[in-house]
């Protein structure tokens, strides 16, 4: 009875323990600061695929990364 009780209690608190942990991650993943530095960081990784490529090219590029900016901070 008091092993059954034991691994009941270490089995709650795992669970428990998991629970807190995944919440903390998400609330820190989607902090709007966190948010922001990924943009940004897709939008420099955006921009460097239109170096070395022609004046019209390169206008696209930025324009494409520029939408994606804007669609990955939500903003309309």
């Amino acid at each position: 009875m008091e092993n059954k009780f034991t691994r009941i209690t270490l089995l709650i608190c795992a669970i428990s323990s998991f629970s807190y942990l995944v919440f903390i991650f998400l609330k820190n993943y989607n902090s709007p600061e966190n948010i922001e530095e990924r943009c940004i960081v897709k939008f420099q990784n955006d921009t460097k695929k239109g170096v070395g490529k022609s004046e019209k090219e390169w206008g696209l590029n930025m324009d494409i990364a520029n939408d994606n900016y804007f669609k990955c901070m939500k903003i309309p």
